[in-house]
């Protein structure tokens, strides 16, 4: 076995991307403190053609060099906006028909392993501060809760690990 160069990879370009039929998924982010998470949201977004990605309340926008640090350019590729107030984006985005989802751990969420998913609907992922979680109006707000199963000793995950987990299980439900 030999690894593959990333001249060997079929990598599209930016153009190829913005061209490209995404996955029918949003990522909300709600006030992330780190600057190298907002980063990884956006490479882990490149990397399943997400739609878009929403920067809410105190999250830092592109351009920013802690961001590019770990989004390696994929500020570039994926579509981002700025939102201030993440419960109005919610409700506007409830309006245009996008089921929301918070990845939060709540009483009757549904575990992500647990989550069906229909092909035809668009999807509202929202992920929260790395202390405090999503904000509890936004919870309330969202059609569901998902939680990620977790069988350790601690209590919740790294948000951007979070974002990796979430996305590869919806990408593979939405396109598989």
């Amino acid at each position: 076995m030999r690894k593959l160069r990333n001249n060997e990879l079929g990598r599209i370009s930016v153009d190829e991307f913005k061209e490209a039929e995404k996955t029918p998924i949003i990522v909300v982010l709600d006030n992330i403190r780190s600057l190298n998470n907002v980063g990884s949201v956006f490479r882990t977004s490149d990397a399943f053609l997400i739609e878009k990605i929403y920067l809410c309340g105190i999250t830092a926008t592109p351009p920013n060099k802690e961001i590019h640090k770990t989004a390696l350019g994929a500020t570039e590729s994926v579509a981002w906006e700025y939102v201030e107030d993440t419960l109005t984006l919610i409700e506007k985005l409830k309006d245009e028909g996008v089921k929301v989802f918070a990845i939060e751990q709540a009483d009757n969420s549904t575990k992500l392993n647990q989550l069906t998913v229909a092909k035809e609907e668009k999807y509202a992922i929202v992920f929260g501060n790395e202390v405090k979680g999503v904000q509890q109006e936004v919870v309330t707000a969202s059609h569901n809760c998902i939680e990620i199963p977790q069988l350790g000793t601690k209590h919740s995950l790294n948000i951007s690990v979070s974002c990796g987990v979430v996305l590869w299980d919806l990408f593979v439900k939405l396109r598989g």
